[in-house]
């Protein structure tokens, strides 16, 4: 008897093993904690590592585009409500402009503020209001977004290291992973390179599934995906929803705006809300809609005709619009009902959940320099590994070069010579400051985006990141100023020595990271890549004119003489000129020339300091800059409009309106089903 019971726990142990093999968990759960804090594993998201389940209740959200002068111009959600369950997938539906990205984002809390808004009404998780928090959300926005050169494999695992604890060894941490790669269909793109419109990388199917994958690996309890098919063909559309779909089938809360699936897709929905012009038409099970769509039609597109407004005669907006004023009243008198038969008050079981959320919600803090050696690493390997961008950098610092060792080809000592280095010496420093700088304009506005969405999660701190940046493309940042100064100076015949020709390229590469870090305060302030592409040559064109060679400091006006002194040009162009004219004795023709290098620097204002004084000048203009940009950043994070309670006027009109419903409801309920009855018609 021992024997066979022995077997049949062996055989029971082994079928648990075999089920958990095959369905494995869910792909927002961490691997299993080690026995010594399996009580306290904070990213496991609950008891056994499950999600906490997490509803959400929201009700009367009223969001209003207000004027100039305070009034309302337009309602982009008027009184909407709803629920959302934990494992079921709802999609928010409708015409474009109907408000489903508005809804999503208040759902998120990610509506950007604006003091042009006002948002009311009552959002609750759990029970609970949202102001308390304790709950995990992942967005996955429209636009996806990550460091091009870096492979799948390497963009999940430095989110992991950035995300999870410490304490967790290596071999979890890249379990993990691999099990998120596997399960969101990565596996066979794992090691290609993310790409961007230079680099062919993975597809937008599958860089929409590792947003999905980032999100996931903080293990959260919601998830919202901002139009996620958008841009994407049929096949890969519908692999990104089957993610979706299976992400709400292990318990997640999935909640996600699309604007016209197909069939197939339209199937996956657990629930549905209907939008037009920010109104609540519908929200129910997707396969229950009371509108009775036709055989062998798309769900989806009977709905979209519904409720959308026909703009092809001034007869059908009419009538169009007669419909979706019908609709939109019959649903809010069914949803006034219903919220005066029922409470907001804390369901059954909320307590458990809302401390399974609290309890994955733990900050793990992560050490400064572990934050600035992760962050080295991805800048170093993005830096280093964009060889398009290098071989432009490259191939450009080249060119010029032999274009102004042309022009200025191995000048003499003559008269005319003096002019000459002048002019040399003054296009170097603009055309190395203007290398640096629109570069950097045009790749910073999009990093910062990625940075300001990394940083909103508390991946990590500002200062690791911008210290991390500055060092890893000191090496890569420096080479392309010593390419143009070995072939420039030589060819120009510059001051021949080997200290003045050291000298001559330690300038030009410290003027091309001052240039960069102004490209990182233009980019910083800029809200796009454009503006920052018209704004940063614009400023560099001011400290070009002040930059020594135009305008003579001595005759510059009062009220413009800051401008040298905080010009990367100038002193780049000063400290050139030391180097250069200082020992030179130049071919004398009358008694009034110029004989010695010296008396060139004075004529022009230029003598006086040493090369180290306009080093120093730059490294304090770097600094500056650099200085500026981590303000710039701090200040700029993005902020989210707050949800307000309703107005006691609101509420009061509510209330009236819950009285009003209950005896019109069944008289518009038949003057409804006749209207759609007509609309099928025809």
């Amino acid at each position: 008897m021992e024997v066979r019971g022995l077997g049949q726990l062996l055989a029971a142990l082994a079928a648990a093993l075999f089920v958990r093999a095959v369905a494995g968990p869910g792909p927002a759960l961490l691997p299993p904690a080690d026995d010594e804090d399996s009580d306290a594993d904070p990213e496991a998201g609950g008891e056994g590592g499950g999600v906490p389940p997490v509803t959400i209740r929201w009700a009367r959200i009223t969001c209003a585009l207000k004027n100039k002068r305070g009034d309302v111009a337009r309602f982009l959600l008027s009184n909407a409500s709803g629920e959302a369950k934990s494992g079921r997938l709802l999609a928010l539906m409708g015409p474009s402009g109907s408000g489903k990205t508005t809804l999503l984002n208040v759902l998120a809390g990610q509506l950007t503020a604006s003091p042009s808004l006002h948002l009311s009404g009552f959002l609750y998780i759990n029970g609970r209001p949202i102001s308390e928090g304790g709950y995990k959300i992942a967005y996955v926005r429209q636009e996806d977004l990550f460091f091009s050169q870096l492979t799948v494999r390497e963009t999940l695992s430095l989110a992991a290291e950035l995300q999870l604890r410490h304490t967790l060894t290596p071999e979890r941490k890249e379990s993990y992973v691999n099990d998120l790669l596997f399960r969101l269909g990565l596996v066979n793109c794992a090691d290609s390179i993310v790409g961007d419109a230079k680099v062919r990388g993975i597809s937008g199917g599958e860089k929409k599934r590792l947003s999905l994958a980032c999100e996931l690996i903080a293990s959260p309890s919601i998830i919202f995906a901002d139009e996620p098919t958008t841009g994407l063909d049929a096949f890969q559309a519908e692999k990104v929803m089957e993610t979706l779909r299976q992400l709400a089938e292990d318990g997640h809360t999935v909640i996600c705006s699309i604007h016209q699936p197909r069939g197939s897709v339209y199937g996956k929905f657990d629930d549905i809300v209907l939008l037009s012009e920010g109104e609540v038409i519908y929200i129910g099970p997707a396969k229950e809609e009371p509108y009775h769509c036709p055989d062998h039609v798309n769900p989806a597109e009977f709905l979209a005709d519904l409720i959308s407004v026909d703009y092809s005669s001034a007869e059908s907006v009419q009538s169009s619009r007669k419909r979706i004023e019908n609709l939109i009243e019959e649903f809010s008198n069914k949803v006034a009902i219903t919220e005066s038969n029922s409470s907001l008050t804390n369901p059954e079981g909320s307590e458990f959940s809302l401390k399974l959320i609290q309890k994955s919600t733990t900050k793990h803090r992560r050490g400064w320099w572990r934050q600035f050696r992760l962050l080295f690493k991805r800048a170093w390997m993005q830096a280093f590994r964009d060889g398009p961008t290098n071989k432009v950098r490259a191939r450009m610092s080249v060119a010029s070069a032999i274009i102004f060792g042309s022009v200025f080809w191995r000048m003499g000592k003559t008269q005319t010579s003096i002019q000459d280095r002048m002019g040399l010496l003054q296009v170097t420093a603009i055309n190395t400051a203007m290398a640096a700088l629109t570069k950097t304009v045009g790749v910073f506005p999009k990093e910062r985006a990625i940075v300001d969405r990394e940083r909103a999660k508390g991946s990590y701190a500002l200062g690791p990141y911008l210290s991390s940046k500055l060092l890893a493309e000191i090496p890569i940042g420096a080479a392309f100023p010593l390419i143009f100064g070995s072939i420039l100076y030589p060819m120009s015949k510059l001051h021949p020595t080997f200290s003045r020709f050291a000298k001559f390229c330690g300038i030009v590469t410290v003027e091309s990271f001052a240039a960069s870090a102004m490209g990182l305060t233009v980019g910083a302030m800029a809200p796009t890549t454009e503006a920052a592409m018209a704004l940063g040559p614009s400023l560099m064109t001011v400290f070009i004119v002040f930059g020594g060679y135009y305008v003579n400091p001595d005759n510059t006006p009062v009220i413009f003489r800051w401008i040298p002194k905080v010009s990367l040009i100038r002193w780049a162009f000063q400290g050139l000129c030391i180097n250069e004219f200082k020992g030179l004795q130049f071919e004398q023709q009358h008694s009034y020339d110029i004989q010695t290098g010296e008396q060139a620097l004075e004529r022009f204002s230029l003598g006086g300091i040493r090369i180290a004084d306009t080093l120093v000048a730059q490294g304090r203009i770097l600094m500056f800059w650099y200085w500026l940009t981590y303000l710039l950043l701090k200040k700029n994070r993005p902020k989210y409009q707050q949800l307000l309670p309703p107005s006691e006027e609101d509420q009061n009109k509510q209330q009236v309106k819950e009285r009003e419903a209950a005896p019109s409801s069944q008289h518009l309920g038949m003057r409804m089903r006749g209207s759609l009855n007509h609309a099928a018609i025809k």
